[in-house]
């Protein structure tokens, strides 16, 4: 009669999985009448558990799959699966000592080793789940599941040739296994082999249309490409399969704003902040403070990004305090070391550095550029490594084993960043200074670089990081940077030989639909005035030309900038007459370019750091009247210098005078104030004294 009850049980028990929308109810409830009578039924609570678990009733999975454990205690599917339950709640300690029992009976079975390995890598322990992983192989060298699995170990690790042959030995056994060909273009994508990777999210898409992290994965390497169009294609494909795709959304709007598609931004607008304000997983930060003028939301936005992406990351533990010593460990941190606006802002600063008080660490985990930029700014520093092909952990732990004391993160969340190695603790001081504009949300970044204008007391709430204050500008600039003596001619630049020439060199995406209103209003009242921008695509030149027509403007007042090296771009600012801000996202370096060419910036200034950016900049070079706090403002002083023409000549003429008597180019100085600053928290660090926020006078 048993072994007819439990045949009757393992049918239905295998109907139920081959089909859980129509079996599963039956077959529970057949378990059920069978332990009404009988509670000790092994079958019975091992096949409920195992359905219990199929519907997400942990809980009831738990205890059952326990009872089974119990009553046949040398029966390793019981352990196994009370293992994948508890795993599934993040119970791993209880869940790998589950594995562990079964594995103890059956200790040739290759997926119970593959089981154990995958908590263990959630416990931390990579290298016991390396051997678990490949004991299962050992077992079962075909074993793909184990495989993949030890590939994406590797990859986190560091370790990218050895998991791209375990990848590769995984597709040979199953070529049309779309999770490995995913993970596959991952790694070629992390190891800068872009068109390789993008033909594996191809393949995988090939072999499952709807495999939306094939898609999202493939628009984030086109976007890093600058192929916005494809790139939002791809995004969009992902977005029809999950709208609800954590990030997705957040993504699709910066996308087409770098597109200048505005076609429903109000409506995103609204939507994306709702869903922000709701604690969903929508937008980066970046994208976030491009968008919004609300220090409020940027930080939640921050800490949303934070606890999705890095959870349960910090494996290192915390740093024991190393011995003070004669120079104080600077650790530069970033993915800029080449011809990049950031290097260019800082290469003079770290040339100034007083190397006899401070020894200078350069961690560059970007590409490996052989630019004039790249040899200049790594010979600045005592130590500049290559870190591009090692793992967050592994860079932690090389900063530790260089004891560096401030680590200074020179990206927080923009393109390239590495927050994983701030996140593991690389250093036991760690700063955000200057690429990212604004706050990190995260409790592991001690400090962060600003100035009174960016951050005034009352949005100090808004900052997770304690604040020092440099008494200036928190932005370093290059006294020695080079303009090109080349002398342009309006007509080569396709600029009206007396038209007034507004200028604009931001990036496309911090052009917002109310900021070009006003723009396109200036036009409307400025006769024969043009607005020159920075050319991008053919599409963005469409979408910008026809939002102009849309506002009553003569498409052709537009003007498109080709790109050219940073020395000649300086030159051809003196073709322009004045330079219009980006709100809610100023001009950054942009900002501090037009400076140093002599072209006036007038700026609208918010309450966030990004949009008081460019205000900090002319507060430090002693140009204040050029600041505003209103769209009315901002476009009545435009047009009020615009037709007053002795009044921009001594505007343009205070500038000239104030580039060499004002703070904001005096790079000495700048480099005194912060290494004053460098000091103080090492200082304090070493006196055991609170983090607290820091001004330098």
């Amino acid at each position: 009669m048993n072994e007819e009850k439990n045949l009757t049980l393992e049918k239905a028990f295998s109907l139920a999985l081959q089909n859980p929308q129509n079996n599963l109810e039956a077959a529970e409830n057949l378990c059920k009448d069978i332990l009404k009578k009988e509670s000790n039924h092994f079958k019975a609570n091992f096949f409920l558990g195992i359905l219990s678990a199929i519907n997400k009733k942990f809980d009831i999975a738990k205890h059952l799959l326990n009872k089974a454990t119990e009553i046949e205690p040398n029966n390793s599917d019981a352990h196994n699966n009370l293992g994948n339950v508890l795993k599934q709640i993040g119970d791993y300690k209880k869940a790998k000592d589950c594995y562990e029992k079964a594995i103890q009976i059956q200790p040739n079975n290759a997926p119970l080793h593959n089981n154990l390995g995958a908590v263990l890598e959630k416990l931390g322990d990579y290298q016991k789940a390396k051997n678990c992983y490949d004991k299962a192989i050992q077992i079962q060298p075909n074993y793909l599941f184990a495989l993949n699995n030890l590939g994406n170990l590797l990859k986190e690790l560091g370790d990218y040739q050895k998991a791209k042959s375990c990848y590769e030995k995984a597709i040979q056994i199953q070529p049309n296994n779309v999770a490995v060909l995913n993970n596959l273009g991952n790694l070629l994508a992390k190891l800068e082999e872009y068109k390789k990777a993008i033909s594996f999210y191809d393949e995988a898409i090939k072999n499952n249309p709807n495999h939306l992290l094939a898609y999202n994965n493939k628009g984030v390497i086109l976007e890093k490409l600058k192929k916005y169009s494809e790139s939002l294609k791809n995004y969009n494909s992902a977005f029809k399969i999950n709208p609800n795709y954590n990030f997705l959304l957040g993504k699709i709007f910066y996308l087409k704003n770098c597109l200048c598609d505005w076609k429903h931004f109000d409506e995103n607008l609204n939507s994306l902040k709702d869903k922000i304000k709701n604690n969903e997983p929508s937008s980066s930060p970046l994208s976030t403070i491009t968008l919004y003028d609300f220090p409020e939301l940027e930080k939640k936005s921050s800490d949303i990004w934070i606890k999705n992406r890095y959870s349960d990351k910090n494996k290192l533990g915390s740093i024991l305090k190393y011995k003070t010593n004669k120079k104080i460990r600077l650790g530069y941190f970033s993915a800029d070391f080449h011809n990049h606006a950031t290097t260019h802002l800082i290469a003079y600063m770290l040339e100034l550095h007083d190397k006899s008080k401070f020894e200078l660490f350069g961690f560059s985990f970007g590409p490996d550029q052989k630019d004039e930029m790249r040899k200049r700014v790594s010979s600045s520093f005592d130590h500049f490594i290559d870190v591009r092909l090692k793992s967050d952990e592994d860079i932690s732990k090389l900063s530790r084993s260089f004891r560096i004391d401030i680590a200074i993160d020179l990206k927080g969340f923009t393109t390239d960043d590495r927050f994983g190695i701030f996140i593991k603790r690389c250093a036991p001081i760690q700063v955000s200074f200057l690429g990212y504009p604004g706050t990190s949300g995260s409790n592991f970044i001690d400090y962060i670089i600003a100035d009174k204008t960016l951050i005034p007391k009352e949005n100090q709430k808004n900052y997770s990081e304690k604040i020092i204050y440099l008494p200036d500008t928190f932005q370093p600039n290059d006294f020695i940077k080079k303009t090109s003596k080349k002398i342009f001619t309006r007509e080569e630049l396709e600029l009206p030989k007396d038209g007034f020439v507004f200028c604009c060199f931001c990036r496309n995406y911090k052009i917002t639909p109310s900021i070009f209103d006003i723009w396109m209003n200036i036009l409307k009242k400025i006769e024969g005035s043009v607005l020159w921008l920075i050319k991008d695509s053919n599409e963005v030149i469409n979408n910008l030309k026809r939002e102009a027509v849309n506002r009553g403007v003569n498409p052709d007042r537009i003007i498109f900038a080709e790109n050219m090296p940073l020395a000649e771009h300086l030159a051809r600012h003196k073709m322009a007459d004045l330079f219009l801000d980006t709100f809610p996202c100023n001009a950054h370096t942009t900002c501090s370019d037009a400076l140093w060419s002599g072209l006036p910036v007038i700026t609208l200034m918010g309450q966030s750091f990004s949009s008081r950016l460019c205000g900090s900049l002319l507060n430090a070079i002693g140009l204040n009247e050029l600041i505003t706090t209103t769209k009315k403002d901002y476009e009545d002083l435009i047009i009020n210098v615009a037709k007053d023409s002795k009044k921009l000549k001594i505007i343009k003429n205070k500038l000239e005078n104030n580039k060499t008597t004002q703070p904001l180019f005096n790079t000495k100085l700048y480099t005194n104030n912060i290494e004053t600053a460098y000091k103080e928290i090492y200082k304090r660090y070493h006196s055991d004294l609170p983090l607290e926020n820091i001004e330098i006078k």
